[in-house]
């Protein structure tokens, strides 16, 4: 077997940690959901919540996969020989599976926006109707769906140095500046303040026990914890790497996203007069008008779709990646191959997501589309299981020694800070998870 790859540096792992992150979750959905759950009281909500669950969550992947230096399932076998909760490792592989075949879906229909946006075929267009059109096309859903997955795996094949830092270290200060440059035009319309306003002065009589609830879940969902992406992830990390500053960086970053992804778009949506509360057509039915009424509008949509490409893809980067890392265990040369395999067989398992507004449109499994169906078994059922399961797993079944070992490695918490981190671990982040877990389901 080769020597198992690290990341060249910290700042590398910082980056692609934060683009696995900053996906979908932080671009598409914080927005919508924030709209409709009433702006700046949201908002603020989600901060507090990322930092009292989302941060613990984060750093207790951190020390499962920097302790042992294994991939997902590996490392629990590591930890815990001969007991059941290597199954907790196999449930982030699948998972991720489940999730990048329709995610890479969505990857698609960003790419045939973006085509059309260089093109000039997308301005001016009854934007309902061309998404409709875009997400029923057969031969186009899955042509885009393929392409997104073949950029996917070419770079993972590539490795960790070369494939996945190397496009992060590109990829993701490119999406800062586009973020600026967006957020600066928006901030500039006329009424953009009412905008800001909406998504910055919290408004608590617009919060209800549903918004409290999906800010929580938003909170762990957006820094990508529960499908053992982040024990992969810091197994490529070095022991002399500051795992508590690291996680601290991501969680900034993420909520730095977070916050452009509002000023870049409330701003606009107010200006122009369209309600925030748009839900999951913001992006590919409200935007597109919106940019079409200001100066230079064309320009800067092609911005937000290449940002939002971007995004994207640093996430699918990471769930092909703990896939591919479970089977290849760190022989290089196996990843090549998978990569290329596993991509494969994820794009099939995708087709008839893909498919699910056009040509099997008919096929309902428990009252939903295909596409819905695994979106609703991702992110209600198996998200919230897997993050409940690290929650419990790291402060009972992993040595105290050697969690202060490693968030003691390269920088004093102090004893104080430690026992926090490891309370709010214990017992906050279980009841909250699964309160959204209950919520999620309909049970309340």
């Amino acid at each position: 077997m080769n020597q198992k790859e690290q990341w060249t540096n910290r700042l590398g792992f910082i980056l692609a940690a934060a683009g696995s992150a900053i996906g979908l979750g932080a671009i598409w959905k914080f927005p919508y959901v924030a709209g409709t759950s009433g702006g700046g009281a949201f908002f603020l909500l989600f901060l507090l919540f990322t930092i009292v669950i989302g941060l613990p969550l984060l750093l207790a992947e951190f020390t499962i996969g920097r302790s042992t230096q294994k991939e997902a399932i590996s490392a629990y076998k590591a930890i815990a020989p001969g007991t059941l909760w290597p199954w907790v490792g196999r449930l982030g592989v699948a998972t991720s599976f489940i999730l990048l075949s329709f995610y890479s879906v969505v990857g698609g229909w960003i790419l045939i926006y973006l085509i059309r946006a260089f093109t000039g075929q997308l301005m001016g267009q009854p934007y309902e109707a061309l998404f409709r059109e875009v997400i029923g096309h057969p031969a186009g859903a899955v042509s885009a769906q393929f392409a997104f997955m073949l950029i996917t795996s070419w770079v993972v094949a590539r490795g960790v140095q070369n494939g996945i830092e190397s496009a992060n270290k590109y990829m993701m200060p490119t999406l800062f500046i586009l973020f600026l440059v967006l957020m600066i035009r928006s901030l500039t319309l006329e009424g953009a303040m009412e905008g800001v306003a909406f998504f910055l002065l919290p408004d608590f009589s617009k919060l209800n026990a549903e918004a409290i609830l999906y800010a929580m879940g938003q909170s762990f969902f957006s820094l990508s914890v529960g499908v053992s992406v982040m024990v992969t992830y810091s197994s490529y990390l070095a022991k002399n790497e500051n795992l508590v500053r690291s996680a601290g960086s991501i969680v900034g970053l993420n909520l730095l996203v977070s916050l452009f992804a509002g000023l870049a778009i409330f701003p606009a949506v107010f200006s122009l007069g369209v309600e925030p509360t748009a839900g999951p057509g913001l992006l590919f039915i409200v935007l597109p008008s919106v940019f079409e009424q200001i100066p230079l509008g064309s320009l800067f949509l092609l911005i937000f779709l290449a940002l939002f490409l971007f995004a994207t893809l640093t996430s699918a980067f990471s769930l092909l990646e703990i896939i591919v890392a479970s089977i290849a265990k760190g022989d290089e040369q196996k990843r090549k191959k998978l990569s290329w395999v596993i991509g494969f067989l994820i794009f099939l398992a995708g087709i008839p997501s893909a498919l699910s507004y056009g040509l099997l449109a008919d096929i309902q499994l428990f009252g939903k589309s295909i596409f819905d169906a695994a979106d609703y078994l991702v992110s209600n059922i198996l998200l919230p299981l897997g993050a409940l399961l690290i929650a419990i797993f790291v402060p009972f079944k992993m040595k105290r020694a050697v969690l202060i070992e490693e968030l003691q490695a390269t920088t004093s918490i102090g004893k104080k800070m430690f026992l926090l981190w490891l309370m709010l671990l214990k017992y906050v982040a279980p009841i909250a998870i699964i309160l959204v877990f209950l919520h999620m389901l309909g049970v309340f």
